[in-house]
């Protein structure tokens, strides 16, 4: 059983998606004693840095400066949008556990998870600093100041996994998808933008993805969707958003994978 130390949880949207939005979910971070969410904090912000553009690179300052007194949300900050609403979001899962006892390692482990974009992760970790109590908050962007001028330094003591494919084990988040206690991991290997198109056109883990058949799926859920076809106003026009945005992550590995030369 794995033992939480800390854990940070960041909404964004997806890497094919035009607009730019950060959310929280909710997090633990504990900022006494060895002070696990500080140094998780600091670790995220210290990975990703190196990914910005030199325009958030000159901004990232003014942000940090601003989470001393806390955040307003939404406002906007590294061009993203910051909000509370999570709806439709990416998430990435960024945590410190237990040392591995099976492996013989004594090192707690920090988890990162790269397969999103870097902006929105140093954003996050902000964020959830600033929403901190004043004495926590004070902690953790001590922490965060020295990842931002040591930026790919991570801290000394801990066990790194990189995560390029998401959560492991996790089916993607669409509408209503949980994963199942106890449940095999099917996904493995399976990338995260490409798992959540899946789950949301209805293909199952190992179905082969092929184009007439990702077509047929989306105009039978979007006339199952559309409110002339009996479905309710309520959320209708983001389910719909939400099956062409996975329509065109998957035509897009169609294509990729059409394009590659054969062995």
């Amino acid at each position: 059983m794995e033992l939480l130390l800390a854990e940070l949880n960041v909404r964004h949207t997806r890497r094919h998606m035009p607009t730019r939005r950060v959310a929280l979910d909710d997090s633990y971070l504990p900022t006494s004693g060895s002070a696990f969410g500080a140094v998780l904090l600091g670790a995220v912000v210290a990975e990703h840095v190196p990914g910005l553009d030199e325009e958030q690179l000159d901004a990232l300052g003014r942000l940090v400066d601003a989470a001393r007194n806390g955040l307003t949300v939404p406002r906007i900050a590294l061009r993203y949008r910051l909000q509370t609403d999570t709806h439709g979001l990416d998430l990435s899962r960024h945590r410190v556990i237990g040392a591995d006892v099976r492996t013989g390692s004594v090192w707690p482990v920090l988890e990162l998870d790269r397969h999103g974009p870097a902006a929105p992760q140093v954003i996050g970790a902000i964020m959830a600093a600033a929403a901190l109590p004043p004495s926590g908050r004070k902690i953790a962007l001590r922490f965060v100041d020295a990842a931002v001028a040591r930026p790919g330094f991570l801290p000394e003591g801990l066990d790194v996994h990189r995560m390029f494919e998401g959560l492991p084990g996790l089916r993607p988040y669409a509408p209503g998808a949980r994963p199942a206690p106890g449940s095999p991991d099917e996904w493995r290997g399976v990338p995260s933008e490409r798992r959540w198109a899946m789950e949301v056109l209805g293909l199952r883990a190992g179905m082969e993805v092929e184009r007439d058949d990702v077509q047929r799926r989306f105009r039978r859920l979007v006339r199952l969707a559309h409110p002339d076809h009996g479905a309710g106003n309520t959320g209708a026009a983001e389910r719909i958003a939400e099956l062409a945005d996975a329509r065109e992550v998957l035509l897009g590995f169609v294509d990729s994978a059409d394009a590659q030369p054969a062995g």
